[in-house]
C-alpha cells in the first residue's frame, strides 16, 4: 500500500498521537498526518490538502465532529474519502447522526490498533 494521507481531528493531542499510532500498527506504514483540534481546523485543513482518510472525534469544542461531517459534504472539501467518527461509549444517538451525515463506520474509546485496523483498512483503497 502506498502512502496514505490522513486527517486525524481531536481536541487532544495525546489521543491524535494515539490514533496515529495505531494506525501505524494496523500495518499503515507510508502514513502522511495531518492534525486538527476542532472541526474547524479539519475544514482548513481539508481546503489546503488532499486526504485519503479522515478520523475524527465526534465531541469537540469549536465544531463538533458531526458538524465538521456536514460541513465537509456542503462545501464538497473530500469527495469520496472515508469518514470515520470517534466516539465515547455513552454516544449512541451521535454515532447514528454521523453515519447519517456521510460516515463510513465508527471507532469507540478506549480501542486497540486491531480495531482501528478493522474499521479502516477495509475503507482504503487496495495496494
Amino acid at each position: 500500500m502506498g502512502e496514505i494521507r490522513t486527517l486525524i481531528v481531536d481536541d487532544s493531542s495525546v489521543m491524535r498521537k494515539i490514533v496515529e499510532r495505531s494506525l501505524r500498527q494496523a500495518g499503515l506504514d507510508q502514513l502522511v498526518v495531518h492534525e486538527a483540534g476542532n472541526g474547524t481546523e479539519g475544514l482548513d485543513v481539508l481546503k489546503t490538502q488532499t486526504v485519503d482518510l479522515i478520523l475524527s472525534d465526534i465531541n469537540m469544542p469549536s465544531m463538533d465532529g458531526l458538524e465538521f461531517l456536514r460541513q465537509i459534504k456542503a462545501q464538497n472539501l473530500a469527495p469520496n474519502v472515508p469518514v470515520v467518527m470517534i466516539t465515547t461509549e455513552s454516544s449512541e444517538e451521535h454515532v447514528k447522526q454521523a453515519i447519517e451525515a456521510g460516515a463510513q463506520g465508527y471507532i469507540r474509546k478506549p480501542f486497540t490498533a486491531e480495531q482501528v485496523k478493522k474499521r479502516v483498512l477495509s475503507l482504503l483503497p487496495a495496494a
